[in-house]
């Protein structure tokens, strides 16, 4: 159900900018956590997605105009995932990868991504530990209304 409502999020010309690693594995999600200075959380994590993103698949496709959308694309992605776990009930870390040059050189080599692949971001999936009261965060002074 994760990753099919990564699969459903938008992107430029439908271009689907992404592929996706699904880890369930124990050793490997404590290996990962080692590979990730800021997924130590993975250590306790049932599940992880990592998301690659694949830059060439928006390439010269209607003459260029999607060209350079896959950081958002993915992050479309990396949201639906984070909203669909939540009305399951589980808990996730979305955990950035790219642009960190040294993350992402890290990353693709633990799983053996090639060059043309960029490894975005890693989440953490776990059942919940705690369910702290919701926090508002809404900010008036950051909207600009036009009426």
């Amino acid at each position: 159900m994760l990753l099919e409502a990564a699969m459903l999020s938008p992107s430029a010309c439908n271009t689907r900018p992404w592929r996706f690693i699904a880890i369930t594995n124990r050793v490997k999600l404590d290996l990962l956590a080692d590979a990730h200075s800021h997924a130590k959380m993975l250590k306790s994590a049932q599940a992880a997605i990592v998301i690659i993103a694949l830059p060439k698949t928006q390439e010269d496709i209607h003459k260029g105009l999607p060209s350079g959308f896959y950081p958002q694309d993915c992050a479309a992605a990396t949201q639906n995932i984070l909203i669909q776990a939540e009305s399951m009930g589980l808990s996730t870390c979305w955990c950035g990868v790219h642009p960190r040059e040294t993350t992402i050189a890290a990353i693709a080599e633990f799983f053996d991504i090639p060059s043309n692949e960029i490894p975005f971001c890693i989440i953490a999936i776990g059942e919940k530990a705690e369910s702290p009261n919701p926090r508002g965060r809404y900010e008036d002074e950051q909207v600009t209304w036009i009426e």
